[in-house]
């Protein structure tokens, strides 16, 4: 059988309680499994190929539907290493070209063409740069530093001349002047609220420790503002070891998830990464694709 969704122009994630996200136990019985389909992968001359998971995998509650896309548990297709349904408006994901335009310190300031793009925004020294860089194959796109805190301003880059990535200031950078940090998250949200191009967030979470209510806060506030947002895991490479109290990637995202889930009307699509062995590249591409040819054609 098949389901057709009525999604809005873009899904919002409504909180449904209080107007900021709490740590709290997480019990066993309240565990996640995810999603483990065979990898995607993008090359320059074939189109991405993913095994449907089988039918005990899915669940619809758990899963993020792309706006405009038909449901069959037959034939959905799930992106690797995410909750994201793959929908037939994954087209040109390739990225070939890539420059920077332009730093603003001001919403109003930002490229005025028109075109759709995507903000990335994290927790200083989740990865951002390292992210970008990872998606556009290039090491010294954008800047990144041992030290948190480098990216200051709203920074825009094109993609194939058709759509940009954002670089945004990193929140949560305690050795940043008080003034400066203040005035970082009053352009950004500002951005956030006002830039009429914006197709969705990339909130990035450090999946290799377990979850900071800074980033709760920030993922709530999101929500509340009904601003589109993807959840980015970074780092999942990393392991750190039990005996030091540390939880694999795999433990963090479920943790995530789980802090977030009650207060969400519907689950925020999530994807697994690494800039290191770009894990969760070409699921990031795809995901974006599909959202911004959707975006353009409605």
């Amino acid at each position: 059988m098949v389901l057709l969704l009525h999604l809005p122009r873009f899904p919002l994630y409504l909180i449904t309680s209080s107007h900021s996200l709490h740590l709290r136990a997480l019990s066993t019985s309240s565990k996640t499994t995810l999603l483990r389909p065979p990898k995607a992968t993008l090359t320059t001359s074939q189109p991405v190929t993913v095994t449907n998971p089988s039918a005990t995998e899915l669940s619809l509650e758990k899963l993020f539907v792309p706006p405009g896309t038909n449901v069959s548990l037959d034939t959905a297709r799930v992106l690797n290493g995410s909750n994201i349904l793959l929908s037939n408006y994954a087209n040109d994901a390739l990225i070939s070209q890539a420059e920077f335009v332009k730093s603003s310190v001001k919403t109003e300031d930002c490229p005025s063409d028109g075109l759709p793009e995507f903000a990335l925004v994290g927790r200083s020294n989740v990865g951002k740069s390292s992210l970008l860089n990872s998606l556009v194959r290039r090491k010294k796109l954008a800047l990144t530093s041992k030290k948190p805190g480098k990216t200051q301003c709203i920074n825009h880059f094109r993609i194939n001349d058709s759509w940009y990535l954002v670089d945004l200031p990193g929140y949560g950078y305690a050795s940043a002047p008080h003034e400066l940090r203040m005035d970082w998250e009053k352009f950004t949200k500002d951005y956030f609220l006002n830039r009429s191009t914006l197709v969705s967030v990339f909130l990035l979470i450090d999946a290799s420790i377990p979850a900071k209510q800074i980033d709760l806060d920030y993922a709530s506030w999101l929500g509340q503002n009904q601003i589109p947002m993807t959840i980015i895991f970074t780092k999942c490479d990393k392991r750190k070891k039990k005996k030091n109290g540390g939880k694999r990637p795999e433990e963090n995202v479920d943790d995530f998830q789980d802090l977030i889930r009650g207060f969400f009307q519907s689950v925020p699509p999530w994807i697994m990464t690494s800039s290191v062995t770009h894990q969760g590249r070409d699921e990031i591409l795809l995901h974006m694709a599909q959202l911004r040819n959707y975006w353009l054609k409605h």
